[in-house]
């Protein structure tokens, strides 16, 4: 059995201070959690645009690239409309890129 004494503690206290600490860490975490998730403020019109702008560049040249993909194997004229409708896409995603850019966040 452990000695009590000074800077020791007897092995039924040590659990019960550990339970303690555990609850107390527990209810820190909850009331933290609670604070900032009510007080995050909503997003701004600027990331929106920053997320509008991120779609089109992705979506543009993915979009006009497997359309032009089905039309080639459709059509037999492998990678011309592939290559067509690609560039197409990425022409669409500039322009509306363009027309995002030109609104004003609030």
């Amino acid at each position: 059995m452990a000695q009590e004494g000074p800077g020791r503690f007897p092995e039924d206290g040590v659990g019960k201070q550990q339970s303690s600490l555990e609850d107390r860490l527990q209810a820190a975490r909850r009331a933290e959690a609670e604070r900032t998730g009510k007080a995050l403020p909503p997003p701004r019109k600027g990331y929106q645009q920053g997320s509008r702008v991120l779609t089109e560049l992705i979506a543009g040249p993915a979009g006009g690239a497997l359309i032009g993909w089905l039309l080639d194997r459709w059509l037999g004229t492998s990678p011309w409309l592939l290559l067509v409708m690609l560039f197409a896409g990425i022409g669409v995603a500039f322009r509306n890129i363009y027309r995002i850019s030109n609104e004003r966040p609030e």
